[in-house]
């Protein structure tokens, strides 16, 4: 009678084996953060739209800009972004509790938190510090995402203007992604020589990433 022999798998196959699998890994695990980032960047795109068209609608009916709170602008909980639409807010939504409170000045809310109690204090950045390097114009050569020292805000007068920032970090390094819209005003971006700023003009009502903390490191 002949004996049948099993044979399984070499030490040397399955180094291969194992080799071909980390070589995969260290290609596709990069690309799957880059493009879970990219996918978070939409929120503050989108939502700087929607304070667009929100500013709009209330200076058709008081022919003057305002905050979100007047203007009736208000984000969804759990925004991984800051948002800001005042030269020095005064009345800053804190989004660390179960419970959002209002407009608690005559300003109306005019900087909204990063909602840290939904997504959870683990590496959350409830308000960016409002610093950086400016230069002439709207738009800053911003460097690491971080909010100018020299910001337009809100223009009153029925021929004023409005600029809405948006940051946030979105990745694992400690830069912010950051965003701009002009409402009723072009924003001159001024690009760097990396791909870190959008390096064309924004109309109004057109976001335009001012660092892109997906591209840049």
């Amino acid at each position: 009678m002949k004996k049948i022999l099993k044979k399984g798998f070499t030490l040397i196959e399955l180094m291969i084996v194992v080799a071909i699998i980390g070589i995969l890994a260290a290609i596709a695990i990069p690309n799957f953060i880059k493009f879970q980032a990219r996918s978070k960047q939409s929120e503050g795109k989108t939502n700087l739209k929607g304070i667009f068209t929100a500013e709009k609608s209330y200076f058709a009916e008081h022919d003057t800009y305002g905050s979100f709170g007047t203007s009736g602008w208000v984000p969804e909980r759990g925004n991984r972004y800051y948002y800001q639409v005042a030269a020095a807010p005064a009345d800053i939504q804190s989004r660390s509790v179960p419970t959002l409170l209002g407009s608690q000045t005559a300003n109306g809310l005019d900087g909204i938190e990063v909602d840290c109690y939904k997504l959870g204090t683990a590496g959350c950045v409830a308000q960016p510090a409002p610093a950086g390097a400016a230069v002439p114009g709207y738009i800053h050569e911003s460097t690491g995402g971080t909010l100018p020292a020299a910001y337009p805000g809100v223009a009153a007068g029925n021929i004023g203007s409005a600029v809405a920032w948006a940051t946030g970090t979105i990745d694992n390094d400690p830069e912010n992604d950051l965003w701009e819209v002009g409402v009723s005003v072009t924003l001159p971006v001024a690009a760097l020589a990396t791909a870190c700023v959008e390096g064309a003009n924004a109309p109004s009502g057109i976001p335009v990433n001012t660092y892109n903390d997906v591209a840049c490191p």
